[in-house]
């Protein structure tokens, strides 16, 4: 400023004329720091702010051109509004733009919505203009398909539409879309599963619409549910003959590895016989053999004379004949059984 001065002093301007150069070098310096030109739109769009306020928030680096124009916006829809609880909520990272239009929506659409309760739904992370689109258009919400099965075991598979209206005082700390499908699903799968037949389902969907709202499904969540309406409903398999068929396989499996089981111990215990027979027989060899010995040890000795060992072979001879006549068995038999 004081070399603009010099140099002006040096060209011999008149007093006057240096005046007006200052004034107007201030006055571009406050046009190129002040926000004259937001200050001003505000002015004539009947929505004040002060300068002061502008200055702050221009120092603070909040976006003070998108947040007068929000609020010019308000203004004009009749919302009375302070600037400084729109400047508190940009600062603490809400969408102010989404808080004043879900606002203007609802005082459009007579629905009681507060300042202080669209931050706070903002804020909790839900779209509070959104909310209120629901709230005035109520949304449907489709359901995947439900496989149920019926007390005779034939499967169903319903596909339900769900008209829902956003219920504002519910937003915070209420329950979603999420939700809603589940305990609608729940409801599906009640309602089939205590029918005794799947044809009462088939001939009466409206059951599963009347089990479901009876049971009140929306409490608790951010939605009130106006109507379900079943717009599928197919059957599937026949859950309860392939239960059976699975059960009869298993019992047909375990039968035979009962049977199998029973054969391997025939098997052994007929083995462990012939194992005995063999070892019996082996004793009856050994024992025929020693009766030649006993023999010529009873002719050594005198207890066994000739005679007597002819009249012996007699009666063999005579026992071997009957038993082959009668077909008891040959003679071999006969003289071993005699033996």
């Amino acid at each position: 400023m004081n070399m603009i001065l010099t140099l002006l002093g040096a060209a011999s301007f008149p007093g006057w004329a240096i005046a007006l150069i200052v004034v107007a070098v201030l006055v571009l310096v406050l046009l190129m720091f002040l926000p004259i030109g937001t200050w001003f739109i505000a002015a004539i769009s009947s929505a004040h702010v002060s300068m002061t306020r502008l200055v702050g928030m221009k120092m603070r680096r909040i976006r003070y051109r998108m947040l007068v124009d929000v609020y010019i916006r308000a203004r004009k829809a009749g919302l009375e509004i302070d600037i400084a609880e729109l400047e508190s909520h940009v600062m603490a990272g809400g969408n102010i733009s989404n808080v004043v239009n879900a606002l203007i929506s609802a005082h459009s659409a007579n629905i009681e919505l507060s300042l202080q309760s669209a931050k706070a739904i903002d804020l909790a992370g839900r779209d509070v203009l959104n909310a209120v689109k629901v709230s005035v258009n109520p949304k449907v919400i489709e359901t995947p398909v439900i496989s149920a099965i019926a007390k005779n075991g034939i499967e169903l598979r319903v596909k339900a539409r769900v008209t829902v209206r956003a219920n504002i005082a519910r937003l915070i700390g209420g329950a979603g879309e999420e939700t809603i499908i589940a305990r609608v699903g729940e409801g599906i799968v009640t309602t089939v599963g205590s029918s005794e037949f799947h044809k009462e389902v088939l001939e009466n969907p409206d059951l599963i619409s009347k089990t479901v709202l009876k049971k009140g499904l929306d409490a608790g969540t951010a939605y009130e549910i106006l109507s379900i309406d079943i717009a599928d409903v197919d059957v599937g398999r026949n859950i309860g003959a392939q239960l059976q068929m699975d059960q009869a396989e298993a019992d047909k499996r375990i039968a035979q590895a009962n049977a199998e089981e029973r054969r391997a111990m025939a098997i052994a215990t007929e083995q462990e016989m012939k194992a005995h027979t063999q070892e019996m027989r082996a004793k009856v060899v050994e024992a025929e053999a020693e009766v030649p010995k006993a023999m010529a040890e009873a002719f050594r000795s005198g207890r066994l004379g000739i005679m007597d060992y002819y009249q012996m072979q007699n009666i063999q001879a005579d026992t071997s004949m009957r038993n082959a006549i009668s077909g008891n068995g040959d003679g071999s038999d006969g003289k071993r059984g005699k033996k």
